[in-house]
Order: C-alpha cells, then structure tokens, then sequence
C-alpha cells in the first residue's frame, strides 16, 4: 500500500519528530513572539504577515490558531493581515499575491491544495517574500513548514482504536487526498495495525479519502460501508474530528453508536462531548494556540532576515528532513496529546474547553472531568 521512498520520507519524518518531542512545550496562551530562549524579538520596521487561510469557517482556524498567531505578531510589533479561500485552490493562488499587494513581507499558507498552491509559492519567493507552510506540507524547499507530528496523530488514533478493538473489520476514513497530512496520518496508522492486518485479525472493509475533509462527505461514506458490510463494522479509524462526527451520525442511525470505536483529531468541542459520552474513543488533541504562535515567532524572525535553518521558537525545534517529494525541508513538528475518557481533565484545566460545554448530557461523574 506503501512505496518504499514514500515510506523513507516518513520515517525521516518520524525521527525528526522525536528529537522535536523533547522539545515542545505545555499549552499557553498569548504567548509573545520569542525564540527558543524566551526573549522577545522586536520586528523590524513595515513588518506585515499575511496569512492565507484555507476556509476560515472551519472551527479551529478562527477560535484558536488566528488569535495565536495574532497575539505573537502583536508582541513583536508586526501587523496582521489575511483573507480566506473558501477551500478553493483557484481562489487561494490569487489571495497570496493579494497579500504580497498589500505589503505582506511575509506570507502563511494554510493550503487547501498543497499542489496547486506551489506557483504561488515561488513567486512570493522569487518577490523576496518568505513562506510559511502552515499545518499542511507545501513540497517547497524554500518554505519553512511547520505543523504537528502528524504521523504521530496516525499512531495516537490507532492505538487507542487497536486498544479497544484488537481484532474485527475496520473502516478508515481518510481526509483530503491533496493534503499530505492525510498520508502522513494513514502510514502512522499502518504502523499500529499493520501487522494485525498482515495476520489476519484485523481486516480493512471499507478505506477512503475524503473531500475537504468534510463531515456530510465522511457521513455518506460510512452509511455506504455499513450497507456494504451489512453493519459488520468494528472500529473505524477517522482521521479528524469533523468527520468523526459524520461516522458517529452514520452509527448512531444504525444504533450502533458507542458500541464502535472511532478516532478523530482537533480537540473540536463537539469531539471532546463526543468523548465524555462514550460515542467517540479518541480525539488526538493538538493545541493550535502552540502551532499560530510558532508560526507569528518564525514569521517575525523571517520578516527581520533570519534564515529557515536559523529560526527558533520555543515550541518545538526547527529541523530539515525528507519529505515525501524527496525534498529536504525545515521543518518545526509540535507533538500532540490523545485525549479519552480518562485524561478529559487536561483540556478542563488547559482551558481549552468549559466544563458545560465537555458534559453536556454527560451522567455526572461518569468520566473523569464531569
């Protein structure tokens, strides 16, 4: 299912993670544009980032990861601005250059197309303007790519999954194919059960990729599986939360919700509610506050002339490695944390959520946290 040098390159990955795991930090937030000492680096005269978002209407990109990235450019004295593509690649290569118009001297992608969005790239690079690949791989050795481990994430969704279920049919529903983060996710969890597939013990009835990882998408894909498999589904590994929630409206409409274990990604409120009621296993929690304001430091640092290589934040080292393209990349990967039933208390105290909000409808002390 793998090829070989797509299985290298995640391995490079893999190992420059591990050395980016001793070095990230709890979550916090305002947290001011310092670098990997703490000190705060004032951005010189006219520095303007954009940032172009992929579709802003998505939960987190709004609520958590904007103002991170907002709060670190303040600290330094640097100006925010953006625009939204609305998850159209078409639209989004027009915005970058609307943002380098409009005097951005540095620009962040979020790329709803991590293909399409390459002659945007060079261009702003080819102006002097550096690039910030922002949660998603642009296979560019001249951006800085900065995310989470999400190979990991794959790892952290099976695992929990396997826990649960060791054995049966399992479905896999797989985010955007244009979005590499959707491969790194699937070899993190053929890590976990692919020897349990191998063996016999687990069998893969039902595997997908999903359009803009969309969750009415996700919700008619597991409603053909289940009708495909006569409801013989086991566990489903869903590589982020929104569609997550789709897979859990299929099973609920079966009656067969919080009897399958499912996996998700994002710490979404609805995910975290889902936990607490026992219709969702794991949800693989990554603190955007720590992603937006590693990406506000490195873009105050670039917009002052440091080099890729040179950038350092505090929240994770900047390291090059392979990548799936078989280039050499800088990148700064955040390790993330799987939140179940048991450990709801550490996004409560985070403040990440509300109390209300985690238990609703959750039977008080059923988990830990409500």
């Amino acid at each position: 299912m793998f090829h070989s040098r797509k299985a290298a390159a995640i391995l490079a990955v893999a190992a420059l993670v591990a050395s980016a795991a001793a070095c990230s930090s709890s979550p916090a937030t305002n947290a001011p544009a310092s670098g990997g000492g703490g000190a705060v680096i004032t951005a010189k005269a006219g520095c303007t980032v954009g940032v172009s978002w992929n579709n802003y209407q998505e939960e987190r990109w709004a609520k958590w990861d904007e103002p991170a990235i907002k709060d670190a450019l303040k600290a330094a004295g640097a100006t925010y601005i953006s625009n939204d593509a609305k998850s159209s690649p078409e639209t989004q290569l027009t915005n970058v250059e609307n943002l380098i118009t409009q005097g951005a001297k540095v620009v962040i992608i979020l790329a709803q197309d991590g293909t399409a969005i390459k002659p945007a790239v060079a261009k702003a690079l080819n102006e002097g303007v550096p690039v910030i690949a922002y949660d998603r791989l642009i296979e560019d050795t001249g951006a800085l790519y900065i995310t989470f481990d999400n190979v990991e994430v794959g790892r952290m969704q099976a695992r929990a999954v396997f826990a649960a279920k060791p054995k049966g049919n399992y479905v896999i529903i797989k985010g955007n194919k244009a979005d590499a983060n959707a491969d790194f996710l699937r070899s993190g969890i053929q890590e976990i059960i692919g020897a349990a597939v191998t063996s016999g013990d687990i069998k893969i009835v039902g595997e997908t990729y999903t359009d803009n990882w969309d969750p009415a998408n996700a919700k008619t894909e597991m409603e053909q599986f289940l009708t495909v498999n006569n409801n013989k589904v086991d566990a489903v590994i869903s590589e982020n939360d929104g569609m997550a929630g789709g897979v859990v409206a299929a099973l609920k409409e079966q009656g067969m919700a919080g009897t399958v274990p499912v996996s998700g990604q994002d710490g979404d409120a609805a995910a975290l509610n889902r936990i607490a009621l026992g219709t969702q296993t794991v949800d693989v929690w990554k603190d955007a506050r720590l992603l937006g304001s590693a990406a506000g430091k490195a873009a105050v640092q670039l917009c002052n002339g440091t080099k890729l290589a040179d950038i350092s934040v505090s929240e994770a080292a900047t390291k090059p490695f392979n990548s799936p393209g078989g280039n050499s990349i800088n990148g700064i990967l955040i390790t993330p944390q799987p939140i179940t039933k048991d450990n709801l208390d550490v996004v409560l105290s985070a403040k990440w959520i509300d109390k209300a909000t985690l238990c609703q409808g959750v039977t008080a002390g059923a988990v830990k946290g409500c």
